[in-house]
């Protein structure tokens, strides 16, 4: 009943989110005879405030217009190259009509980022997109709000996760291609190259692996926690339920993102009501450009998705309470992980110093996996000062880590003998 208690909850908070929307813009709007009464800025500030807090939150768009590479603006075009019912598969396709600067875009690495299923949208990795896209041809894993899944489509596990990956890397071919993993999808990224290697097929040219817990028990954090002081039970009983019947996917059980929601403010509250006090107070000084930061990162931040219960409750037994993985006990689809299997992808793991979701030496640990990489072609970075959102998104992303990204992809772009 919960998730049905969250849609009339939902139905409620509506009218008035769009009531308070409209207040705040009638005490706003200079051409509006209510913004010169006395205390309208302070009306119109609280009113937006209320909106914000009561609204819905929708899938937010890349908004990746154009870009600027090898000097010059670019067109970018979001095409949806393979479609599966769980994740598209997205490439940023970039154009120009100048022959010399086509003549560089074709030649430019090609990257597949795979984004986290884990709560947020693929679009938390908009900066690191815009920025890969200077230099590099760029497709991205857009996964799908479980709730919007007919259950006619089956489930999904986190062995279909690893084959979706595979899937992927097929479709637009290992031969130039490097795969970036940001987090969550360290592990079935690892999985999903090592078994291909396995197999004797081509695997990417490399693979950077980012804030992911590859060995969650080095430096455990309280998401680890989480994970090892309460048994799977617990999490069935408490964070599974229903679609309800207004989804496509109704019937489907699930980890809904309201809850998952939730579970991020709780992580650290008095900061979300520090944002939103300033907020308030950003407006009423009619500091428009840090007031649009806030609207910026909470559209992102408050803009969830549901996850299928079989692949959160399978993640959460594979990696984080047997640790499978590093015990090199794993098993998809009845084929042994073996990483020590890959030998000629390249392996760069980065880590941020003060990263609070996967603890230092936590990716690293992908390094002692992969022994049959050779060492010439293994590195480490920890950046210094760097959350985990710092390494793939922001100042410190740009300025610090994609440069290193960019020199280790280019260094080893091309197949290794």
């Amino acid at each position: 009943m919960l998730y049905q208690i969250h849609e009339w909850q939902r139905a409620i908070l509506g009218p008035l989110s769009h009531y308070a929307d409209a207040s705040a813009k009638m005490f706003s709007d200079l051409t509006s005879p209510l913004s010169h009464v006395p205390g309208a800025q302070r009306l119109a500030a609280g009113y937006e405030l209320l909106h914000r807090l009561g609204k819905e939150y929708e899938k937010p768009a890349f908004n990746l217009p154009q870009v600027n590479a090898h000097g010059e603006e670019i067109a970018v075009i979001e095409r949806v190259v393979l479609d599966k019912p769980f994740c598209q598969l997205k490439r940023f396709k970039r154009f120009s009509d100048d022959p010399d600067t086509i003549e560089k875009l074709k030649n430019d690495p090609v990257v597949l980022v795979v984004a986290p299923l884990s709560g947020h949208h693929a679009t938390l990795l908009r900066d690191t997109v815009r920025t890969l896209l200077h230099d590099h041809k760029v497709f991205i894993t857009d996964w799908v709000d479980a709730r919007m899944v007919p259950t006619s489509e089956g489930a999904f596990h986190l062995d279909d996760y690893v084959a979706y990956i595979q899937e992927f890397i097929r479709h637009i071919g290992a031969h130039r291609l490097h795969v970036i993993s940001v987090c969550q999808p360290t592990v079935p990224v690892l999985a999903a190259v090592s078994l291909m290697a396995a197999r004797g097929e081509q695997t990417p040219l490399s693979m950077t692996m980012m804030g992911g817990p590859i060995e969650p028990r080095s430096n455990p954090t309280g998401v680890n926690n989480l994970a090892t002081t309460r048994p799977l039970s617990w999490f069935k009983g408490n964070v599974i339920h229903t679609v309800p019947p207004n989804y496509p996917g109704r019937g489907r059980e699930v980890y809904p993102g309201f809850l998952q929601h939730a579970g991020f403010i709780a992580m650290n509250p008095g900061r979300h009501v520090n944002s939103h006090w300033d907020f308030y107070e950003n407006l009423l000084r009619g500091d428009e450009d840090d007031a649009e930061s806030h609207r910026k990162f909470y559209d992102e931040y408050n803009a969830v998705l549901d996850m299928p219960a079989e692949y959160y409750l399978d993640t959460i037994s594979t990696v984080f309470q047997q640790f499978l993985l590093p015990r090199g006990l794993w098993d998809v689809a009845g084929e042994r992980v073996k990483p020590s299997s890959i030998t000629t992808t390249s392996l760069l793991t980065i880590e941020g110093e003060l990263d609070d979701i996967a603890g230092i030496g936590q990716t690293e640990a992908a390094h002692d996996l992969c022994t049959g990489i050779p060492v010439d072609r293994r590195l480490h970075r920890v950046i210094e000062g760097a959350g985990h959102y710092g390494i793939f998104s922001g100042r410190r992303w740009r300025e610090v880590v994609y440069p290193q990204v960019k020199d280790f992809i280019r260094k080893f772009d091309r197949p290794q003998g």
